[in-house]
């Protein structure tokens, strides 16, 4: 495979089986009575010997990246951007029942029409960093705080204040008002960075985070807004990105780059329980993540690519892997979550199909719902084209499995379609965040294009493991990346130890990668972080005989039953999420009870036809969710899903609460990282779970 060229979706399916295993070595230190031997990527320095902590000489800061890429890319393309030509609000009545009644009521949804992709070079990238952050020089700020959507921007600001050694704070577009007001005040940002439609979300919260001087917004605001703020706060300044601009202009600044012991970012937890922790990320954290990811890749990522980015740039996964696709001399295409599909836009493409990547990143959120997406439509072309596709879904398997050529004529015949439902030309995607079905990785792989496994944490700046394309892998989330050393110890309250076959424990990480505290928390630091310098994850893994690494379970989300038994629910949910009637799902165990139950958000397409084949033909979501023939169709679907994906019969649900209102990070139903909000959750469906109890009691 030659450098710096794209390769045909055949030819790389080929590629990424080739490279046989072991994929991890012994790291060389010495483990105690209680541990695995810690681990470590077998391209990875020898052991015993220093990781390799940073992808380039000299570069090790984020100051250092952009100077780095721009002196290598040049004029090449590096961000691309679309602006929003028009908002179409459509409005369609739908039915619900309420306190027993069935009502019909109106809502809204907005449709975005945008324009074309424009794109700024790299050359362009790190003039704009240089006078952005000599315009952050010039107003004194000492932190700033991202508080925005996902963007060109987003990225350029955050470089621009690494041109002058200026640390950031980030916090999720969505996080609550609650979360935003810890933040600000935590931190002491003296500057924040927002979307000009968020600036409502400001007011309140900047009445306790009185060292904010300066309200950065890009795009033009509602004039109502910032009278708001102007009335609530006169002595904060309100900047538009453009009159920053100017000012850097006036003001020019030479660079004063950080160096890389110092403060690069201070990376707030999606906050899933309790309030978010700021992790305090070093710039020789970031660029060690960034040698990281570059190592475990085995250079299959080139200057040829094209990344769609949308996931939040506040999470550690999409910061970091933006900035080693830059690294890579990468085109970077932002997008949103909203308007990704042509389904939801209007007289324009999709995201995706109008940049047509050639890389993505996701969530299992995002996959599983490609995957239901096109099983979907699948079934709808009705039984004959159906019975095609899955003959050539399961022989192209069979082909891969045993490394037999000839996937590509299926490619051509059977799944073309779909890959241009993507853009057509995607050759790669990742998974980080959580767990995905095996189910679905596998389909994904075959279909589109090889799946390949990342997990990390924010403490360890995303890196723990990354799948190598050359190591493709079901069932795995990949061998240690580059920069870290891996090790499991044992947690022997709940029987998983170094002498069980095979070992298992709790996985701890060590490595340049890995933050050394949380920010003003000495006692979670304590409680996370040893003194030696590893990061307890609280997740529980296992090596497999190809020396890739397997999670089997998490601490926090072992629930005791009332036979005494541990329900692993993470587990647990990524086998029910690959039920085609599950747009998502939250599993509820508890003390009182054998078994647990599922509450779900079901994917409507397959929802509504399960009510046409049961004689429910023409009712809407919000009245159907109620209906016991569709609740009974629905868990016998799960207990089916749980049967093949191997569940014990303790894991079986028992019944199940069927949700119609979407779970979003607006309704704080679900993190910005699509973590689910399980105590709202709950309380949300209480009385609901409370009856399937004692229905089943």
């Amino acid at each position: 495979m030659a450098p710096h060229t794209i390769v045909p979706a055949d030819e790389f399916h080929k590629a990424v089986l080739r490279k046989s295993p072991p994929y991890s070595k012994e790291s060389g230190i010495p483990a105690a009575e209680n541990e695995v031997p810690a681990r470590r990527n077998i391209n990875s320095s020898p052991a015993g010997t220093p990781l390799r902590n940073v992808p380039a000489d000299g570069v090790g800061t984020t100051y250092d990246l952009v100077k780095f890429v721009a002196q290598k890319y040049g004029d090449k393309p590096a961000l691309g951007s679309r602006k929003v030509i028009k908002i179409h609000e459509e409005t369609k009545l739908v039915t619900k029942i309420v306190d027993g009644q069935e009502t019909t009521v109106p809502k809204k949804w907005n449709y975005f029409e945008l324009s074309p992709y424009t794109f700024i070079t790299y050359k362009e990238l790190l003039d704009e960093v240089n006078v952005l952050g000599a315009a952050l020089k010039h107003l004194d700020i000492t932190l700033l705080e991202n508080y925005a959507a996902t963007s060109a921007k987003w990225l350029t600001m955050a470089l621009a204040a690494g041109s002058q050694s200026i640390p950031i704070a980030t916090a999720y577009d969505t996080l609550g008002e609650e979360g935003l007001t810890h933040s600000l005040v935590e931190t002491e940002a003296k500057a924040v960075f927002t979307d000009a439609a968020l600036l409502p979300t400001l007011v309140r919260p900047l009445a306790q985070a009185t060292k904010v001087e300066y309200v950065i917004y890009k795009d033009e605001p509602q004039q109502s807004h910032v009278a708001a703020i102007n009335q609530a706060h006169p002595g904060i300044k309100l900047l538009s990105l453009d009159e920053l601009h100017q000012i850097g202009k006036a003001n020019p600044a030479q660079p004063n780059p950080p160096n890389p012991d110092d403060l690069c970012c201070i990376m707030y937890t999606s906050g899933s329980t309790g309030t978010p922790k700021g992790v305090v990320l070093l710039h020789k954290n970031v660029m060690a993540a960034v040698s990281g990811a570059d190592g475990a890749i085995e250079g299959v990522v080139t200057e040829h690519d094209y990344l769609l980015t949308y996931l939040p740039l506040a999470h550690i996964l999409e910061f970091v892997f933006e900035l080693v696709c830059l690294f890579w001399g990468g085109t970077l295409g932002y997008g949103t979550v909203k308007t990704i599909s042509d389904n939801s836009v209007r007289n324009c493409k999709g995201d995706i199909a109008e940049f047509r990547p050639t890389i993505m990143v996701g969530v299992p959120a995002v996959w599983e719902t490609v995957r239901k997406g096109i099983v979907s439509k699948v079934n709808a072309q009705g039984q004959a084209v159906s019975k095609i596709f899955w003959a050539a879904y399961h022989a192209k398997s069979f082909l891969q499995s045993w490394r037999i050529p000839g996937a590509g004529v299926l490619d051509s015949a059977i799944f073309k379609k779909v890959k241009e439902a993507t853009g057509g030309r995607l050759r790669m995607v990742f998974n980080g965040g959580a767990a995905i079905s095996k189910d679905t990785q596998q389909f994904i792989s075959t279909v589109i294009c090889p799946m390949v496994i990342g997990y990390g944490l924010t403490e360890t700046a995303a890196m723990c493991t990354v799948m190598s394309p050359y190591q493709h892998t079901i069932g795995t989330v990949g061998a240690p990346t580059t920069c870290v050393d891996i090790k499991l110890v044992d947690v022997p309250e709940i029987g998983y130890l170094s002498t069980n076959n095979p070992p298992q424990g709790e996985v701890l990480i060590k490595g340049d990668a890995v933050a050394k505290e949380y920010y003003r928390n000495e006692k979670e630091t304590k409680a996370a972080f040893t003194d030696d310098g590893w990061f307890r994850t609280g997740d529980i893994g296992e090596w497999a005989p190809n020396g890739h690494l397997k999670l089997i379970d998490r601490k926090k989300n072992l629930v005791k039953t009332l036979n005494g038994e541990y329900i692993a629910l993470e587990k647990v949910e990524s086998i029910y999420r690959s039920c085609s009637i599950v747009a998502n799902i939250c599993v509820y165990a508890d003390s009182d009870h054998v078994k647990p139950i599922a509450i779900i958000v079901p994917a409507e397409p397959a929802f509504l036809r399960l009510a046409k084949e049961k004689g429910l033909a023409g009712k809407q979501l919000g009245e159907l969710v109620h209906n016991p023939i569709i609740r009974k169709a629905v868990f016998d679907q799960l207990i089916e899903a749980g049967k093949k994906g191997g569940l014990a019969g303790i894991e079986l649900v028992c019944g199940v609460v069927i949700d119609d209102e979407e779970w979003t990070p607006q309704n704080g139903l679900v993190t910005a990282a699509q973590k689910l909000q399980r105590k709202k959750i709950f309380e949300l469906n209480k009385k609901a779970i409370v009856q399937v109890f004692k229905e089943n009691s």
